[in-house]
């Protein structure tokens, strides 16, 4: 019914920026908040950043005045800016879009969490 594809993912050096895309599509009725999460390797999957369907944001205190979260509403779509990449940032990015949608019989059902597939972003020289 609902599908996430996150995309903007790389390599950049420290310091360095990415702009991270997240696009739904489908039977959407309306979306509440949307988010970034993130994983690296051996550790659990830690909150970004937030945004409500209102504009208001919520970050980690490890990203906090580094990255910045925004939505356009008009296209089911957020978005996450990084800038001053640390080697420590470096792990696959989720996007979660938490939304109302249509079934099959045109039912409104929800909310949901739907999740990306994720993006890799590596911050090394």
């Amino acid at each position: 019914q609902v599908q996430v594809v996150e995309s903007g993912g790389g390599l950049v050096q420290p310091g360095g920026s990415l702009r991270l895309s997240c696009a739904a599509s489908g039977s959407i009725e309306r979306i509440n908040n949307m988010g970034w999460y993130r994983q690296a390797p051996g550790k659990e999957r830690e909150l970004v950043a937030t945004i409500s369907n209102s504009g208001s944001t919520n970050y980690a205190d490890s990203v906090r005045g580094r990255f910045t979260i925004s939505r356009d509403n008009a296209k089911n779509t957020v978005y996450l800016q990084m800038n001053s990449l640390k080697p420590e940032d470096t792990a696959v990015y989720y996007c979660n879009v938490n939304a109302f949608y249509s079934d099959v019989h045109i039912l409104i059902k929800g909310p949901d969490d739907y999740w990306g597939q994720g993006t890799q972003v590596t911050v090394s020289s």
